[in-house]
């Protein structure tokens, strides 16, 4: 086998698959809803590719941000704007050219559209006025830092998708108390200049050891996956700059207490009473954990308990 061997083969995949594609039903008129990759231009699926040659226009959120993707991939559909500030009059239009017989493709700058982005609206409007609406699945933001996380299983697989939260803290707290009670896995969306205070947030109302990962620039060169205890996690972010830059999907996992947590046995508890007479929260808690082995969140949510009941902080 020459060095040429193996592109000659994957070329001839990629040929053979393509047709396969392009033999596929294609309605008109319709929307195709498609998912556009949110980092590695690798991840456009050939179906999305297809898709987005097929269709006469492309109604794109930001029609710049779009075009080095499109021409990565040699697409040359002409666009149309499509974003939250004209998407009712953006809807008006591409059922418009449905009526005609069109095929319109929706996408947003990354992902999924109509997913914490524009296109719910225009996706609504088309289905009101009797048009198919096609979603073209491909690489999502939440999926991808839940497949990284483990915070999931396929005993327990629910999840929430909290999408951003507020930008102002004491209204972001109060989101975040409704949220850390969710006996789920959360996930959010966060800004790369919001991201330190949010997690600081997040330490206040959820306590230093619920679990939090943090996934920044997934598929792109500088990806980033950790998951900590949130006291770890806001020390980590502080400790580098470049820990607070790009796009940043959080995963606050499932606290013991969210979800009933294992018993705590009775040694365990009478071990964290006597040591939070003499200790502060966090610390009774450390050394409770290192001796007893119980569940270090199910001891924090206890510990939370008893400083209630004798009036104290959380120390």
């Amino acid at each position: 086998m020459n060095d040429s061997t193996p592109f000659v083969e994957a070329s001839a995949t990629w040929k053979r698959l393509a047709e396969r594609v392009a033999a596929q039903h294609w309605p008109a008129p319709a929307l195709y809803v498609v998912a556009t990759p949110i980092g590695n231009l690798g991840d456009l699926g050939l179906r999305a590719w297809q898709a987005l040659q097929r269709c006469d226009v492309i109604a794109a959120e930001d029609t710049r941000s779009s075009r080095p993707l499109l021409d990565a991939w040699g697409i040359a559909t002409p666009m149309m704007a499509a974003h939250r500030h004209n998407e009712a009059a953006a809807a008006q239009s591409i059922v418009r050219r449905l009526e005609t017989g069109e095929r319109v493709a929706l996408i947003s700058d990354a992902g999924a559209p109509a997913v914490s982005d524009p296109g719910a609206r225009i996706v609504r409007s088309v289905r009101a006025a009797g048009f198919p609406v096609v979603p073209v699945p491909g690489a999502s933001a939440v999926i991808a830092a839940l497949m990284a996380s483990g915070a999931t299983s396929d005993e327990n697989p629910a999840y929430c998708f909290a999408g951003f939260p507020p930008p102002r803290s004491g209204a972001r707290q109060k989101w975040l108390r409704q949220w850390c009670a969710v006996p789920a896995p959360v996930v959010l969306f966060e800004s790369p200049h919001r991201v330190q205070a949010t997690v600081e947030d997040m330490l206040a109302v959820c306590g230093a050891d619920r679990r939090l990962t943090i996934a920044r620039e997934l598929t792109k060169r500088f990806e980033q996956i950790e998951t900590l205890y949130l006291h770890e996690a806001f020390e980590w972010l502080g400790g580098d700059s470049h820990r607070r830059q790009g796009e940043f999907v959080l995963i606050l996992h499932e606290g013991e207490a969210a979800r009933g947590g294992p018993e705590l046995d009775g040694q365990a508890v009478a071990l964290l009473e006597a040591l939070l007479e003499t200790l502060s929260l966090r610390d009774a808690v450390k050394v409770a954990v290192k001796v007893s082995g119980a569940p270090r969140d199910a001891l924090y949510a206890l510990a939370l308990e008893l400083g209630k009941e004798r009036g104290g902080g959380a120390g």
